[in-house]
């Protein structure tokens, strides 16, 4: 229900009284049926390698699955307009923002910062990059800007400083590490390529 159907219904109960008022409440009483949640709905995601089953209001992001049904915080909410990049993760290896996607759209393995690793375990090569090249300050972005970077390498986007700065511009960093940013993409495209 809206404020101003509220207030139209108010107003109708006050100013008129009676049997105006009567539907005015009446009127009021359906719409706050129609605003009730809807049920929830179960929905499967394969997150960081692992099957989920998860019982959600369809609305959900699946931003707001990972962080607030999975306990998965590394992907921040940082705007929660798809302009700052800091909700970023991996869906089927493509970066997406998920404060923009509804979680039961998913149907590709996601990747989360936390499930970022090496096959040994360790640390992917973009994290040791980023780590390498101080290219983080407060750390809030960090997440996103390292699953971005990892999607830029991958599709090949990372051929020059330009290329990189266009494809990362979807990622905000406060702070403006950028230059270190880009650094770090470089030193772990070197470091992908050699290994």
């Amino acid at each position: 229900m809206t404020r101003r159907m509220l207030n139209l219904a108010m107003f109708g109960t006050a100013a008129l009284g009676g049997a105006v008022g009567a539907e005015a409440a009446t009127l009021s009483d359906k719409l706050a049926n129609k605003s009730a949640a809807p049920a929830t709905i179960a929905v499967g995601l394969t997150v960081n390698g692992r099957e989920q089953r998860l019982q959600l209001d369809p609305r959900t992001t699946l931003l707001d699955a990972l962080r607030e049904h999975l306990d998965l915080t590394g992907s921040k909410k940082g705007c929660d307009h798809g302009q700052c990049g800091a909700c970023t993760v991996l869906v089927g290896g493509k970066r997406i923002l998920g404060c923009l996607t509804l979680a039961a759209s998913v149907r590709e393995p996601v990747t989360t910062i936390e499930g970022l690793r090496n096959a040994d375990g360790g640390l992917h090569p973009m994290q040791q990059a980023f780590i390498d090249h101080d290219a983080f300050q407060c750390g809030y972005c960090t997440p996103g800007q390292i699953l971005s970077a990892v999607a830029c390498v991958k599709e090949g986007h990372a051929g020059s400083d330009v290329e990189i700065k266009e494809y990362m511009s979807g990622n905000l960093c406060r702070c403006a590490a950028y230059p270190h940013i880009v650094s770090a993409i470089k030193d772990a495209k070197a470091a992908t390529e050699t290994a």
